[in-house]
């Protein structure tokens, strides 16, 4: 039986929010002076810290690790009740006893990325310099930078190759410059409603989403913090525009057609008329009591940087060449975000390379968001994959 934390108010959650960035309830990796991360933007991050979660045991010779990416307003609480929200990991389909990601069989770690806000250092942590939240002081970071990081946790973590990484989104794009960064210890990927690079589009929205942070009067030049402000309206009107790209028309038509709120006639007002509407307000003013603004800024610059074929003259094929890890890539019909076509770049790329790779499209009208939603063909896919893997791999049972 789970436990469910009980909801908390808006300004609990904000208070909760704020002391998870430096004191997080989950496992802390800390990393002193003399173990910086080395950043793409030419610092050094120094001291700094990894939260993560860890879920199922060990085996005995270190072989069944699964180190799971979360998406971009994702954080560690993939299995686990939020400490924040008190509400269930956003995970909780894939990842269990029994599930397709068995912790009866693997053991799964799950990190805060760096530039997160949930225990990993990033602009809400305290710069131990100033004693301040560190704001727009903070680096610029990329996703080679988070899984610079990652690969410092697992090396703490006495971990040295991974069984599999798994990601969707901005958490499959970091499972695919895992194994272009690291392919030695990486066994397999799987790679879900991802690409390789930013396309102009999904950069335009999420340029979109910082000016809508920026504009707002308490976002305060990223320094919030020290004036006791929160650019909620701003950070609100971003994730309402960022779940819109989450979802599909279907989807949109499916759930709330124009059906009207709790009324039978409009308003004539700039009242939340619609069910749409309101939804989407909620999504709003949810998000902003878990998560914080200046993250949601340098995550999202950290996936429009991101170019696995820029380092390798423009040739993806490249990336990958002569590598022997194993993919899975994954994508959704109704996916408009990263659309079966970029899927599919992936897929030719890792065929060039003479990689093992196999593609499944799955026929949905849950958009985007499908991999966290209750999708039963893609929850058997991953299954089979894995467990195709684990007797690949010659994966020793758990001792228990």
């Amino acid at each position: 039986m789970v436990n469910f934390k009980p909801q908390t108010t808006p300004a609990a959650q904000a208070g909760e929010r704020a002391r998870e960035a430096d004191h997080p309830s989950s496992q802390v990796a800390a990393f002193g002076a003399d173990k910086p991360l080395h950043l793409d933007c030419g610092v050094d991050l120094a001291p700094f810290q990894i939260a993560y979660q860890a879920y199922g045991q060990l085996n005995a010779d270190r072989s069944n690790a699964i180190l799971i990416c979360h998406a971009l307003t994702g954080d560690q609480h993939v299995a686990n009740v939020h400490p924040v929200t008190g509400k269930p990991g956003w995970w909780e389909t894939m990842v269990g006893p029994g599930k397709p990601i068995d912790t009866n069989k693997y053991y799964i770690i799950c990190s805060n990325v760096v530039g997160g806000c949930m225990g990993s250092t990033g602009p809400s942590s305290t710069n131990p310099a100033t004693g301040k939240p560190r704001g727009l002081d903070f680096p610029m970071i990329t996703l080679p930078d988070m899984v610079r990081a990652q690969a410092m946790l697992l090396d703490h973590l006495g971990i040295r190759k991974l069984f599999a990484v798994v990601g969707g989104s901005m958490g499959g794009m970091q499972a695919l410059q895992w194994a272009a960064a690291y392919p030695e210890r990486v066994f397999s990927v799987l790679a879900v409603a991802c690409s390789t690079r930013h396309s102009a589009q999904n950069i335009a929205f999420h340029e979109l989403g910082r000016q809508a942070v920026m504009a707002d009067p308490d976002w305060r030049g990223g320094r919030y913090f020290e004036f006791g402000t929160h650019p909620r309206r701003g950070l609100g009107v971003a994730r309402m525009a960022a779940h819109i790209t989450y979802l599909s028309d279907a989807a949109l038509h499916r759930k709330f057609g124009r059906r009207l709120q709790d009324r039978a006639v409009p308003t004539f007002s700039f009242d939340a008329d619609f069910e749409v509407e309101s939804y989407l307000r909620h999504q709003g003013s949810s998000f902003v009591e878990r998560f914080d603004a200046n993250s949601y800024l340098y995550l999202t610059r950290a996936m429009d940087y991101f170019d696995i074929a820029a380092d390798h003259d423009g040739v993806l094929a490249e990336a990958f060449r002569g590598i022997v890890t194993r993919f899975c890539v994954v994508s959704f019909t109704s996916d408009w975000l990263f659309p079966t076509s970029e899927s599919r770049a992936v897929v030719h790329a890792l065929n060039a390379s003479s990689a093992r790779v196999s593609f499944a499209e799955i026929e949905t009208d849950k958009g985007h968001d499908a991999f966290l939603l209750d999708v039963p063909e893609f929850f058997d896919i991953s299954r089979a994959f894995l467990e195709s893997g684990a007797t690949a791999h010659g994966l020793n049972a758990v001792t228990r």
